[in-house]
């Protein structure tokens, strides 16, 4: 009689731990998956009950655009300091603009260029939507932004905060004259259109009395415009102004940006961070999302259709 015997190879120790790893990783994997999904049912609920919700975005939110951080992965300076020797914020600051004008201007005029160069995202489109649905119902939608890109603007939301100013703005340092720009491209006042006719001159200056002129932005060092900040405290109210506050695409590095997020917490509201990179707040929030802002906004969109 013929005995067939079945050669069977058993995987090695090695083969074995691999394949134990790979399924801990796929399930730790699926496990995360799982808890986003519910996160954003989740938010998805309490924003269609919500009847008021401040979003404050920093950089995050338009590097979805395309446009570059400071700083960071595919920042516009990303080394330690320009060739002139200083940081860049020492480049962007009121006392090297009063002494190096032409060194501060060199910068912002990058900063604008690279604005126009790109355009408000889906992230940006859905947050001026839902302000209009939130409207149509007696609620309310807040953006306070830490941009100068005026992007929330152009996207069509009204209700704006820019904390830090905006590129579309010019004034003399001197006297009363004063300019506003539209960041499209296509209008004949545009921030382009107005960048290419100055491209000659390092510092430029004002029409009217020869001054240097400068966008209406907040400088490091300067204070925050205080007209603003008025508002805001109006809209926020200690923190109960608010049932849900977004936080996307902010640093720890503003904590005037990070502390109403801190208060609304004290508060009891409802908490939310996006963020593809944990941050100061992420352990502390109702929800962290640790997605871009156009993946998870527009997640959350369809969820509250």
């Amino acid at each position: 009689m013929i005995r067939t015997v079945w050669s069977v190879a058993l995987p090695s120790n090695s083969t074995l731990t691999t394949f134990s790893v790979n399924m801990e990783v796929n399930n730790v994997s699926k496990t995360q998956s799982n808890e986003m999904e519910q996160n954003l049912e989740t938010i998805a609920s309490e924003l269609r009950k919500a009847n008021r919700v401040l979003f404050i975005t920093g950089a995050g939110i338009s590097a979805d655009s395309g446009l570059p951080t400071y700083r960071g992965v595919g920042g516009l300076y990303n080394t330690e300091n320009t060739e002139e020797g200083y940081s860049i914020e020492q480049c962007l600051s009121a006392s090297m603009f009063r002494v190096r004008p032409d060194i501060t201007w060199k910068y912002m005029r990058q900063i604008g260029e690279a604005v126009i160069q790109c355009q408000p995202n889906q992230a940006h489109k859905i947050i001026a939507q839902w302000e209009k649905e939130f409207a149509k119902r007696g609620g309310k939608v807040v953006v306070l932004t830490q941009n100068i890109d005026g992007y929330h603007r152009l996207a069509g939301s009204e209700n704006v905060l820019e904390i830090h100013g905006s590129m579309e703005e010019f004034f003399c340092t001197k006297c009363s004259w004063s300019i506003s720009l539209n960041l499209r491209s296509d209008s004949s006042t545009s921030l382009e259109a107005w960048l290419k006719e100055l491209t000659g001159d390092s510092v430029p200056q004002c029409q009217k009395c020869g001054a240097v002129i400068r966008p209406r932005i907040v400088m490091f060092e300067e204070m925050l415009p205080s007209e603003v900040l008025m508002q805001f405290q109006e809209e926020f109210d200690g923190g109960n102004g608010f049932d849900i506050v977004f936080s996307i695409g902010t640093s720890a590095m503003f904590p005037y940006i990070t502390g109403p997020v801190h208060q609304a917490i004290r508060c009891g509201k409802t908490t939310v961070e996006i963020n593809p990179v944990a941050e100061e707040l992420s352990n502390r929030v109702t929800h962290y999302l640790p997605m871009g802002a156009v993946d998870a906004l527009t997640r959350l969109d369809a969820l509250i259709q």
